[in-house]
This record gives structure tokens, C-alpha cells and sequence, in this order.
């Protein structure tokens, strides 16, 4: 059984602190820019942080550090 990579990151590294963070940015540009290129300008590289650290990571630690 492998072992959560998350166990060794602090708080605000999180999953859940990643995903509120993330939605909280995107919501909050999209408060104030509405549906424009610049919400898109902003949100995308936001997503891709967000895939990156929740999907990505997490599978690349677990494949370097074998139980």
C-alpha cells in the first residue's frame, strides 16, 4: 500500500487549501472581469496549477517514492 504524499506537506499545501485557493481566484476574476479574455488569461495558468498539484504530483511522488 502506498503512502499519501500529502502527509509530508504543510497546511496550506493541501489538496483543499489547493482547490479553494484555486476556485477562490477563478471566482473572484470572474467577479470582476466577467467572461472575458482577460478571465481566461488569468484562469487558465490557475487550472493548470490546480491539475498539476492535484493530479500530477501526487502520481509522480508516489511513482519516485515506492513504499
Amino acid at each position: 500500500m502506498t503512502s499519501s504524499p500529502w502527509r509530508h506537506k504543510p497546511w496550506w499545501c493541501q489538496p483543499w487549501s489547493i482547490l479553494l485557493t484555486g476556485c477562490g481566484w477563478i471566482g473572484i476574476t470572474y467577479w470582476g472581469l466577467g467572461l472575458s479574455f482577460w478571465w481566461i488569461l488569468i484562469s487558465a495558468p490557475v487550472l493548470v496549477w490546480m491539475i498539476y498539484f492535484l493530479f500530477v504530483w501526487p502520481r509522480l511522488m508516489r511513482r519516485s517514492y515506492p513504499d
